[in-house]
């Protein structure tokens, strides 16, 4: 078990298109979006896990014309949220105060769920990763796996609540500097662009 949560660790470390879209929301809309998209993520993760269990990576493996559409879909997502990023007016990444509309926290979630959902790497990542930790000899295997995909979701919320905080601070800290707001606004958005690329140009799993 402490391999497993060491793994996961080490996986949600790693800077990638989950970690950005979440600093990016905690910066421009505060905290509260920040973690509705963080939320979108973790039901991402949990489809992924179901998914895992069910066998769907095969069905990547066996027709990649699968896994293409769903890489290439991602992909056009992620190109669409860095270059609305780049396109954004300076003053729209200005943390407004009072409550947001419900709506708005629900396409936050939706976003994080499409990011997530729309690349195949999470759901090969779960299909790798789970089987490893799960022994015949521990019980039975069914829930052996749902506890691990429990547990891979729950540490991935933990760390995403986290990045979505360290978002909302940087967007106040950014909130009395526009010049830098603008270089971070570029940054993330030329990141979310450089990931739709990468992953547009994955040719395998």
């Amino acid at each position: 078990m402490t391999g497993f949560l060491i793994a996961l660790a080490v996986v949600y470390l790693l800077p990638g298109p989950d970690m950005i879209l979440l600093l990016q929301t905690g910066a421009r809309q505060g905290r509260g979006m920040a973690l509705a998209t963080a939320l979108g993520l973790a039901l991402a993760r949990s489809c992924h896990v179901a998914l895992a269990g069910l066998g769907l990576a095969v069905l990547f493996k066996t027709a990649p014309w699968t896994f293409d559409l769903v890489r290439l879909a991602g992909a056009a997502y992620l190109l669409w949220l860095g270059l609305r990023l780049l396109q954004a007016q300076t003053s729209a990444l200005v943390v407004e105060g009072g409550r947001q509309p419900s709506r708005a926290y629900w396409l936050a979630m939706r976003r994080g769920l499409l990011t997530n959902l729309l690349n195949p790497k999470a759901l090969v990542f779960c299909s790798v990763l789970l089987p490893q930790f799960v022994s015949p000899e521990a019980g039975p295997l069914a829930l052996q796996f749902a506890w691990l995909g429990a547990l891979l979701v729950a540490v991935g919320l933990a760390f995403d609540a986290a990045y979505a905080l360290a978002g909302a601070g940087l967007g106040r800290w950014l909130g009395r500097r526009p010049l830098v707001q603008r270089v971070q606004q570029w940054l993330f958005g030329g990141v979310l662009v450089g990931f739709g690329v990468r992953l547009a140009l994955l040719r395998d799993i």
